[in-house]
């Protein structure tokens, strides 16, 4: 077997922790059972891409970034916003070089470029991105919302004052006064 096959397969297996590691912040709303990253994640991309898709954007690259923006999580856990004032957050690209770092050159390389993209936020692609993250949050809440989780108004309002792109903004405002089950009735 060679390194490279071995390399890949052992970040296979430490990206598959994204899939048991829940997200925290939402245990301080009262959710009991929050969803993975993974699940997070998955919601994320494709948010992305159709963000992207009505930006003028490129959809693949938007969400390809955003398949990588929280796989630092593997190593740092899923930090709540409480955090803040008390540590400061981890540089997601000094985890990526760590993560990446027995990589073959080329997976390294795509996956280095992804997050370095995502984090500084210059593309059209990195901002859809982002957010589809925050709009993915949005929409997480409203969902708990609807299930009577009630302290669920701040990552709202959090999600909201962040977007950046007129589409996220557009589809934010919707999703607040639609009912999470409505897309049954379409």
């Amino acid at each position: 077997m060679s390194d490279d096959a071995t390399a890949l397969a052992a970040f296979g297996y430490e990206l598959g922790v994204l899939k048991r590691m829940r997200r925290t912040g939402w245990w301080h709303a009262g959710v009991r059972d929050p969803e993975s990253v993974a699940e997070h994640t998955m919601r994320v991309a494709q948010l992305a891409a159709l963000i992207a898709a009505e930006e003028g954007a490129d959809p693949a690259r938007a969400s390809f970034l955003s398949l990588w923006h929280d796989t630092q999580e593997t190593r740092t856990g899923d930090l709540p916003h409480t955090i803040n004032g008390y540590i400061t957050k981890p540089d997601a690209r000094a985890i990526t070089v760590d993560q990446t770092a027995k990589l073959p050159q080329r997976s390294r390389d795509a996956v280095r470029d992804a997050v370095t993209e995502y984090e500084t936020k210059e593309s059209a692609e990195a901002r859809c991105a982002s957010d589809a993250d925050k709009l993915e949050m949005l929409l997480q809440a409203v969902e708990y919302r609807d299930t009577g989780v009630q302290r669920v108004g701040g990552w709202i309002d959090s999600a909201l004052k962040g977007l950046k792109t007129e589409t996220a903004r557009r589809i934010a405002e919707a999703a607040v006064t639609l009912s999470p089950l409505a897309w049954r009735d379409r």
